[in-house]
């Protein structure tokens, strides 16, 4: 009976496949007028579909001339509205248009998914009025988010700690980083929070509690060598930034030359944000092969998804001097029967100057053994060349990196692995020079 198993269950995986295609054409055929109309008309310029009819409670308005304009719009499969329940982040591929540089690819971002939206919406109506449900824009003037006003001269520590990642731990040298370089007001360049407009005041801190991903990306702006996505501009609760390219999920089984060029790069982007000249510790919390992009021109790797970095100013943790404060800080290795998990304290990484958090992070979900995704494991330095494999100190670093067996091991294994991923990647240039 066992052998007549694989055939039944063949045949059950065809059924199924018929099933699913015969469920997508009734849906087509169900959706037929919407899917002309789709095509036809440029939702970008509704107010209602961007919520730019819900701002103040929204991500901004610098780009909503261009949305209006008809400047912005859906590429092919983003205009089908019936697809949007397989896109639960509510991220969208569009086209940019500018009369004289023609078009180019933007990524289109709600920064949350239609539950997290309708929550946030819910609280705000819940601290206004006490109901789930209520006129939004009266709702906002009631909220924390106007109190600070106009009579406010910084936006201080003590009054947005905790509110996300971003600002688990700030120092007043931050927000006022934040605030200075904030985007969506004609007149940045100022610290001072009472040169906002009072909806701008509230968009910013809206963004601060939601989703401070764009803040991110204005604070360390890719311009000034950071590695982030360049951020563009927000109407609504939509907002614009540069598409970069391919995802890094999608280079797991390039070429090793490939692979090796990779992975150096983010050896070399997790010690940019732990060490720099500006003394800020950028710790990424959330690491998988979705959150990183790779250019298709340079091959440069970007972070693309910022809103689980947490920013440890280093100068205030050496004026604080709080308790081992200058004791170097090993992340610990943990098995975890999830992809792309990570152990890790917040209160260290607001505590401490030394800290191999961005290390961690990037070996074990990204280039170690231990890297899980999408239901393979080897991570991207799987399978190396023969000499390489059999010389054994890339996979003895990368253990180090990821699983360290001595006493600050993960430090010395990250600079050797960097270097000896540089060395690879340079020969490899060379022999392909010749």
């Amino acid at each position: 009976m066992l052998r007549f198993l694989p055939l039944k269950l063949g045949r059950l995986y065809r059924c199924l496949k018929l099933l699913l295609v015969l469920g997508l054409s009734v849906i087509l055929l169900i959706n037929t007028h919407n899917l002309f109309a789709s095509f036809q008309k440029n939702e970008l310029t509704d107010r209602r579909f961007i919520n730019l009819n819900k701002c103040p409670a929204c991500f901004g308005t610098s780009w909503c001339r261009k949305f209006m304009n008809g400047q912005v719009s859906f590429e092919t499969w983003g205009r089908l509205r019936f697809l949007d329940v397989f896109n639960v982040k509510n991220v969208f591929f569009a086209q940019y248009g500018e009369p004289r540089e023609g078009t180019r690819r933007v990524v289109l971002k709600r920064l949350g998914s239609n539950q997290e939206l309708a929550e946030i919406d819910q609280k705000i109506c819940k601290r206004a009025t006490g109901r789930p449900r209520c006129d939004l824009i009266q709702a906002m003037y009631k909220t924390e988010f106007a109190r600070i006003n106009g009579d406010v001269r910084l936006l201080t520590p003590g009054v947005v700690e905790g509110w996300s990642d971003l600002v688990h731990c700030p120092s007043q040298r931050l927000l006022d980083r934040v605030v200075r370089r904030y985007a969506e007001t004609k007149d940045s360049g100022s610290f001072l929070l009472k040169n906002l407009k009072d909806t701008e005041r509230m968009q910013l801190l809206m963004t601060l509690a939601f989703n401070p991903e764009p803040l991110v990306l204005q604070s360390f702006p890719s311009d000034e060598g950071w590695p982030f996505a360049k951020y563009l501009g927000a109407c609504g609760r939509m907002v614009a930034v540069n598409y970069v390219g391919e995802e890094l999920w999608s280079f797991y089984n390039a070429p090793w030359e490939k692979r090796v060029d990779l992975a150096r790069q983010l050896m070399d982007i997790a010690e940019q944000l732990t060490n720099n000249d500006f003394d800020f510790a950028l710790y990424l919390l959330d690491v998988s092969f979705d959150n990183f992009a790779v250019g298709p021109r340079d091959g440069k790797v970007i972070i693309v998804d910022a809103e689980n970095v947490l920013v440890a100013d280093k100068r205030q943790i050496k004026q604080d001097k709080a308790e081992n404060y200058d004791v170097w800080y090993e992340s610990r290795f943990e098995e975890c029967d999830r992809e792309a998990c990570l152990s890790f304290s917040k209160e260290a990484l607001c505590s401490r100057v030394t800290v191999d958090h961005n290390y961690y992070a990037v070996c074990q979900n990204l280039l170690s053994q231990y890297a899980t995704w999408r239901g393979t494991t080897g991570g991207l330095l799987h399978n190396p060349p023969a000499h390489i494999a059999k010389d054994g100190q890339l996979e003895a670093l990368l253990d180090e990196c990821t699983k360290p067996k001595k006493r600050y091991g993960r430090f010395q294994a990250a600079k050797e692995l960097r270097e000896y991923l540089t060395r690879l990647s340079a020969a490899s240039s060379s022999a392909m020079a010749r």
